[in-house]
């Protein structure tokens, strides 16, 4: 299994499975950034060991009408969303089992848990409001 990444012309198949019941995992990212380039190997690899979980590759500058107000400090930046409840944002080191771990951690926790971290601190009720993929994407097909 290896990551889609987000095109003009598969939105409609990227929302559909952004809507399902599984665990996405975002890389933000941009083509000139040799880290991101580097990266993406890196990113494909972690889809291979996560096959249940939907992994997605946006170039941020290429889809700022979807992520342009995110606030991507470096990269890889990562997205880890369950739902309407966004687990985790931020900067990741490029290192493969540092991103595995965090996924892993993301994965087990139920749904309550999800959303009781997800309010749990200013940060993290941000992300609700900003960072929630699937709704960046429906604004901006909209």
């Amino acid at each position: 299994m290896h990551s889609t990444t987000l095109h003009a012309d598969n939105r409609a198949e990227v929302a559909a499975a952004l809507a399902q019941d599984r665990l996405i995992v975002a890389c933000l990212c941009a083509a000139w950034c040799g880290t991101c380039s580097s990266y993406r190997a890196v990113f494909d690899e972690l889809a291979a060991r996560h096959p249940d979980k939907y992994f997605l590759w946006v170039d941020i500058e290429d889809h700022a009408d979807i992520v342009g107000d995110l606030d991507v400090e470096n990269f890889p930046t990562l997205l880890i969303q369950k739902h309407e409840n966004v687990a985790f944002f931020g900067t990741m080191l490029p290192d493969p089992n540092v991103a595995h771990r965090l996924i892993e951690t993301q994965a087990e926790l139920g749904d309550e848990e999800l959303a009781r971290q997800a309010a749990s601190t200013p940060e993290r009720q941000q992300w609700q409001r900003d960072c929630n993929l699937r709704v960046l994407l429906a604004a901006a097909d909209q």
